[in-house]
């Protein structure tokens, strides 16, 4: 590859970069200000958005969960790791982020759904936390890159000891919704992961530089 042809190759994964990186930064600063207007309305939008299991009425409480909180602790709780690991995952792009987000939210939200107690009312970000942990491990697996698997293993250097205490049952906290998240996570990385088979001559470009797809 020639300096020339590696300059748009460098810039383009810089403009994916930072793609990803703004729309975390976006999610981030929507949940503050959510928790901003559900704290004004005495907490009122954690009842309207949450996840009640075996509900079917409230079965789209699984897409607005994740962005509500029981007040600003909680929040800033899931903010740390939400934004440590998503950091890691934006820098693949925002449509990595935006896929790994929705499969995390799907997966995590409906399984809560079927296997939660039906009385418990769950809100929080902390099964996408656990499916964006299962994921940065997980590619490294799927994609068997050394790299990605030495991420991973950061990650659980980092934050395992935490969030495998999270799932452990305990009173007021959805182990159901951290164990589903898990689970999308594992699911996101194997929908998500790259092909390695080599490429065909017929199929191999004839010139050009391949550039990153976020």
């Amino acid at each position: 590859m020639t300096a020339t042809a590696a300059t748009p190759a460098r810039r383009r994964r810089g403009e994916l970069q930072l793609g990803g990186l703004q729309l975390l930064a976006t999610i981030v600063v929507m949940m503050w200000v959510i928790e901003v207007i559900n704290k004004i309305d005495g907490q009122g939008l954690d009842k309207d958005g949450a996840i009640y299991p075996h509900n079917v009425g409230r079965l789209w409480g699984i897409l607005t969960a994740p962005f509500l909180h029981f007040g600003f602790q909680h929040l800033e709780s899931n903010t740390v790791p939400f934004v440590f690991m998503g950091v890691i995952i934006a820098l693949e792009g925002a449509r990595r982020l935006a896929a790994v987000t929705v499969i995390v939210i799907v997966v995590a939200g409906l399984g809560t759904w079927l296997i939660a107690p039906g009385k418990e009312e769950i809100v929080g970000a902390s099964g996408v936390v656990f499916g964006y942990a299962t994921y940065l491990f997980a590619r490294g697996v799927f994609n068997r890159s050394l790299l990605e698997l030495f991420v991973g293993g950061i990650v659980g250097v980092v934050w395992g000891g935490a969030l495998l205490e999270s799932i452990v049952p305990q009173y007021g906290i959805s182990w159901q919704d951290h164990a589903c998240g898990a689970v999308g996570g594992v699911v996101a990385a194997a929908l998500l992961a790259r092909d390695r088979k080599p490429a065909s001559a017929a199929q191999r470009p004839s010139s050009g530089v391949g550039l990153p797809v976020g």
